[in-house]
């Protein structure tokens, strides 16, 4: 079985070594800094976005690592469609129920948790030891980050990225594209496009599409 990643970067390390253990036999990394970057870490560079779209029949699956929400759905949407297999990473020490779903594209680091009747979308990022409980909906190509904590019934929009240590009380809505600050404790629903930040959590700006 063969992976393909698209982005050589630190996130892309942790997403090939997990797709490791879970079981791919070969992972491939891809990157448009290629040729100049033809390492990632133990893992070789075979070439940029447009090489990745003219080989797409030797991959089993294609994931894309790319830490930016945006820039990650873009380039998983345009692989999608040029008929790239884009299939999700879960870690085997993550605990994920058989009652949850996971989206095509969506990476589930270490330790993770992903309880009864939650809902990951496409192509999103729940981060080393991040939980997200019960009945919680993450909208495609938003980021939990390590060690957050979502409570029962929380859901997260579209493009949203929620900090490292942070926690969300129990149905709680952050909208979309919103930013939780690391460390933030979110005791109201978050409006779209916000960053919010501290104990309790406050508005602190609006971010800039």
């Amino acid at each position: 079985m063969r992976l393909a990643i698209l982005g050589a970067s630190g996130h892309g390390k942790v997403v090939a070594d997990t797709a490791g253990l879970a079981g791919w036999d070969e992972v491939v990394f891809f990157d448009d800094a290629w040729p100049k970057l033809a390492q990632n870490g133990p893992w070789v560079v075979a070439g940029d976005t447009a090489t990745l779209l003219k080989d797409l029949k030797s991959f089993d699956g294609i994931v894309v690592a790319v830490g930016n929400n945006q820039i990650r759905r873009n380039k998983q949407r345009g692989l999608a469609v040029s008929g790239g297999r884009i299939v999700s990473v879960v870690h085997p020490s993550a605990s994920v129920s058989q009652y949850s779903a996971i989206g095509a594209g969506s990476v589930i680091f270490a330790n993770a948790v992903v309880n009864a009747d939650a809902e990951v979308g496409e192509g999103c990022i729940v981060n080393t030891g991040a939980v997200v409980e019960h009945d919680c909906f993450l909208g495609d190509f938003s980021h939990v980050s390590p060690n957050a904590v979502l409570a029962g019934g929380v859901k997260v929009g579209l493009l949203a990225w929620v900090g490292g240590c942070s926690s969300v009380r129990q149905l709680i809505e952050v909208g979309e594209g919103a930013v939780v600050g690391m460390g933030a404790v979110v005791t109201k629903n978050v409006p779209p496009g916000v960053t919010v930040v501290g104990n309790p959590a406050r508005v602190i700006e609006s971010c800039k599409g």
